[in-house]
């Protein structure tokens, strides 16, 4: 069953990044959103299985734990795994208190432990392609 993914607030060459890597280790499709507004637009339409977030929101650099918590603070969406992405440890901390599990950052992309943190959510990955 292919999984849902919404990628809030990456600029282009990062969402890309996101995107192939859930598309080709969990044949997942990856939904590209911009902010809390249109992120809870897809969630009203969709099913979905894992909000990425950016620290800092590619549109306007606002904050992307705000989107977290707004995305908590919905009942309808209370309950979706949200990660933030970013390389900064004391930053994943926040999210986690904001309610999201640990994300990862975009150094980490294409590193095993990235595809091993979210294999609990999107499932077993397939091999990488050699």
């Amino acid at each position: 069953m292919t999984k849902i993914v919404i990628d809030c607030g990456n600029c282009g060459p990062d969402y890309n990044a996101i995107r192939k890597l859930m598309q080709s280790r969990f044949e997942a499709v990856v939904v590209q959103t911009h902010g809390l507004e249109d992120t809870l637009e897809q969630l009203a339409q969709r099913p979905v299985d894992l909000i990425t977030v950016n620290r800092k929101l590619d549109r306007d650099y606002s904050d992307g734990i705000e989107v977290i918590r707004g995305i908590k603070a919905d009942p309808r969406s209370a309950s979706i795994p949200v990660m933030l992405i970013t390389n900064y440890d004391e930053h994943q901390q926040e999210a986690i208190q904001a309610g999201a599990v640990r994300g990862f950052g975009k150094l980490s992309v294409n590193d095993p432990s990235t595809v091993r943190l979210l294999e609990p959510i999107l499932g077993s990955a397939k091999h990488a392609a050699t």
